[in-house]
């Protein structure tokens, strides 16, 4: 074996010093590197909770006897409830309910504390909005246990035999919009949301870099086109992409995983334009940004991460410490997904989803500002 032939430390060496210096110029590689571990380690230690509690509630109090307040108060004090309105009919329950604007509805009838007293075991109804199972379960699980453990201190003296009863109240659950808690029918119509924000970025992602790489770019440069145009032409045929792969998602949804659609799909499809924009422009914005496709493929994935894990696809969005449904707030994702579960489980028409489409809409053209801002006629 010739000297050539055997492990030279020194060559050794070299290409480890080689390496550590194109780890150096390329910053976006090694903050990539550092980035996503460092991402991962707090989404899932600080943000993620598959128990979440302080859930939004509303009342409907037909009775204010003392018992009635009790009541509340203990299933305020279970810590999975935050009562943040008072409604005033079934109906205004039910509109609150379908846009999300309450996790729970406490239904206290008439006469409650009078017909407790007696003895007449009144009902109580607990409405929930159990389109996401998970976020959910634990709580209906509370007010069961506490519901007939609540009025300790009033069951005494003279009414001491009422805490012989067995069952002094009854509760009645509505589980809304899933009441099997078939997990498929929250994650299926979630997937649309995923699939799209996944493929789209990345593959818009690598639009430009792969015409840079290619040395295309003198050609594209030369065309007399404005910045707007060439971007809105290398969006517009991804659009039908994502359209094909909403259909196919619809199709499995209602054939393989009998979903129900109980909304109107063409405003679905609307609504999943709006969302297709807002998800191609973030990728072309990515492809202004990367040098090479590799860097557009991790910031692709940088994008794709929180996404998952804070839009309340893969956990109850609800169980977030604030600062990190803020952050998910600002994710088209976060919005698409309330409004596909919407219209499919809940029937939402276009006055339930009009809130969800605005912050979409915001995302998209400050996406598309950027790219074009980013976007340089030269080649440097």
């Amino acid at each position: 074996m010739s000297a050539r032939d055997a492990f030279s430390i020194g060559r050794f060496g070299a290409m480890v010093v080689k390496e550590f210096i194109q780890m150096r110029r390329d910053r976006v590689t090694f903050g990539m590197m550092v980035g996503i571990p460092l991402l991962q380690l707090v989404l899932f230690g600080y943000a993620i909770n598959s128990d979440p509690k302080h859930l939004p509630a509303a009342v409907l109090l037909s009775d204010r006897g003392p018992q009635g307040r009790t009541l509340l108060a203990a299933i305020r004090n279970s810590s999975y409830f935050e009562f943040v309105r008072e409604v005033a009919s079934e109906e205004e329950a039910k509109q609150a309910l379908a846009r999300g604007e309450v996790q729970f509805v406490v239904n206290i009838p008439t006469d409650f504390s009078r017909d407790l007293l007696r003895g007449d075991r009144p009902a109580v109804l607990l409405e929930a909005d159990a389109s996401d199972p998970a976020a959910t379960s634990n709580a209906t699980n509370a007010v069961r246990s506490l519901v007939n453990t609540a009025f300790r201190n009033d069951f005494k003296g003279p009414l001491a035999w009422l805490a012989e009863e067995p069952d002094a109240v009854e509760l009645r659950v509505h589980a809304l919009y899933n009441p099997e808690a078939n997990t498929q029918w929250n994650i299926v119509p979630g997937l649309m949301g995923v699939v799209l924000t996944m493929t789209l970025v990345m593959i818009t992602g690598l639009a430009i870099t792969r015409e840079r790489e290619r040395g295309t770019m003198e050609n594209l440069l030369s065309m007399p086109t404005r910045p707007l145009e060439v971007l809105c032409g290398k969006i517009v045929p991804y659009i039908l992409v994502g359209y094909i792969q909403v259909g196919l998602i619809l199709v499995a949804a209602r054939f393989l995983f009998r979903v129900p659609m109980l909304g109107d799909v063409p405003l679905l499809l609307a609504a999943a334009f709006l969302f297709i924009v807002a998800n191609l422009a973030m990728g072309i914005t990515f492809s202004t940004l990367a040098k090479n496709q590799l860097q557009a493929v991790q910031m692709s994935f940088f994008f794709f991460l929180p996404s998952l894990l804070l839009s309340g696809f893969m956990f109850p969005f609800r169980g977030m410490p604030v600062w990190a449904q803020r952050i998910g707030e600002v994710l088209p994702l976060t919005h698409f997904l309330r409004i596909v579960r919407g219209i499919l489980l809940k029937g939402n028409g276009a006055a339930q989803i009009g809130q969800e489409l605005w912050p979409i809409a915001l995302f998209a053209a400050v996406a598309i500002v950027l790219g074009v801002g980013r976007y340089q006629k030269t080649l440097d």
